[in-house]
């Protein structure tokens, strides 16, 4: 397996529509309902059109890349400044997003797109990194932490369509690689 990371183009959004829906419905499938995940299929055409438009227009330091296996789209990771409340959006950057199909899982790609996620956040002049994460994934609790990434003790009440889930931040100081 050789992973590449590159930008994402909006010709990728179909892909990484079909990477979050089906990534989502494994990932989740012990912490949010059955009837939730399967509906989420009936929205792929919104959500490509939603992920299109997010590339699209995106300026940085927000950017969305993907990453490509033998010239299969696995995988992707949406960066930007923080949206918290709380942050100073000029010096603390957030991983919105990072989600691997879930045949890739232990093959390496996540920790290829959080490599550059840290790198690309640490390039954007940001000193610190947030993400937020599902209280209930465990395995991406478990990610995050080998990854470096520490919980902050912030949580969140989230809603996810009609139903709400608990949220908790995980943070990171970024090395100044001056």
């Amino acid at each position: 397996m050789t992973v590449s990371i590159r930008d994402a183009r909006p010709d990728d959004a179909e892909e990484i529509a079909k990477v979050h829906v089906e990534t989502w419905q494994s990932a989740y499938r012990d912490i949010l309902p059955a009837e939730f995940l399967c509906g989420l299929s009936a929205n792929l055409d919104r959500r490509t059109d939603w992920w299109r438009e997010q590339i699209g227009s995106a300026q940085p330091p927000r950017h969305t890349f993907v990453a490509v296996d033998d010239g299969e789209l696995v995988g992707f990771a949406d960066i930007g400044p923080s949206r918290g409340s709380d942050a100073d959006p000029l010096r603390v950057g957030e991983l919105n997003a990072i989600y691997v199909l879930p045949s890739a899982w232990g093959r390496g790609v996540g920790q290829a797109l959080m490599a550059e996620t840290i790198a690309r956040l640490g390039a954007a002049g940001f000193s610190l990194a947030t993400l937020w994460v599902l209280e209930g994934n465990h395995r991406a609790r478990r990610f995050y932490e080998a990854a470096g990434w520490d919980a902050d003790g912030s949580v969140k009440d989230e809603a996810i369509g009609d139903i709400v889930g608990r949220e908790v931040r995980y943070r990171m100081e970024l090395k100044d690689e001056l």
